[in-house]
């Protein structure tokens, strides 16, 4: 087996995990990987600020100077008329306060990160298809560093559109961040491989981010009874896959911050390897080059 590469545990070993970390340990997702020493979270962020990354959170809007976000580089909205969607500037503001939570992480995480938002979600958290695909292409477009979706859609007809884009995105060198639904049902684009998808884990360390090795969902961070920005201000306490997306964004933009010349693969690989339940343990037996 190739050094570098995780150790699949034999099928009947492996913990049923699915669309969240639930009632598992974080113990319980030891992986081994051989090689790779030097990669360390110290190599991967240590000193970074996020500084010059530019992070899209396309979402519900985001409150303006809310105290756990500050000053947005710029507002955008989709719009709906009989000519189709299209993306335009907008004085900002956030429609039921999830975006305006999800970019408070983003910024937890990498203070000095620019954030732009896309509003795609109305009120009630309500939205289309055809408006987050319209919002997602123009956040591609633009060349984002980073893009948060803590969203899907479950319209089959939406998925190759999106699968498309999320490829484009990956080769383009713009990191999509997905959360996975909170229930396990097909939804869009978190199952694509070329985003990352996050689900969540209930740990009391904002910090701590795990590798899933049963995939779909790709890597677990904090998401469970955390407190994050809302509307008029405030905060509250709020659970899900939604708010352990955008640890994840925050922390790739530290990575790619201080190494911008990683491309979406190797930025994959190196969040691998930096999880804290990602370990270097030699082993004769798999570590060997053939």
């Amino acid at each position: 087996m190739t050094a570098g590469l995780p150790v699949r545990a034999a099928p009947d070993d492996r913990p049923k995990l699915t669309w969240g970390l639930r009632e598992h340990d974080p113990d319980a997702l030891r992986v081994r990987a051989g090689g790779l020493a030097a990669l360390t979270p110290d190599w991967a962020w240590s000193g970074s600020t996020g500084r010059g990354v530019r992070v899209c959170v396309v979402d519900s809007g985001v409150e303006p100077d809310h105290p756990r976000v500050g000053p947005l580089a710029g507002s955008f909205v989709v719009v709906k008329d009989e000519d189709g969607c299209q993306v335009v500037p907008s004085a900002g503001g956030d429609t039921c306060g999830h975006g305006t939570a999800c970019a408070g992480i983003v910024r937890e995480q990498a203070p000095d990160c620019e954030l732009t938002s896309v509003q795609v979600l109305g009120g009630k958290f309500s939205g289309t298809g055809e408006v987050l695909l319209a919002g997602l292409t123009w956040a591609v477009q633009q060349g984002f560093d980073v893009i948060n979706l803590s969203l899907s859609t479950t319209r089959l007809q939406f998925a190759p559109q999106l699968r498309e884009l999320a490829d484009t995105a990956f080769f383009g060198g713009t990191a999509i961040v997905a959360s996975a639904h909170n229930t396990p049902v097909e939804s869009f684009p978190w199952r694509f491989s070329s985003v990352l998808s996050v689900g969540s884990h209930r740990r009391a360390d904002p910090n701590l981010f795990l590798y899933n090795p049963v995939p779909p969902v790709e890597f677990f961070a904090q998401g469970q009874d955390v407190e994050v920005a809302w509307l008029n201000g405030g905060t509250k306490r709020s659970s899900g896959n939604s708010f352990a997306a955008p640890r994840v964004a925050g922390l790739a933009a530290r990575v790619l911050a201080k190494h911008p010349q990683l491309t979406m693969f190797q930025l994959k690989s190196v969040l691998y390897r930096i999880s804290a339940n990602v370990h270097t343990e030699p082993s004769p037996d798999h570590d060997r080059q053939e």
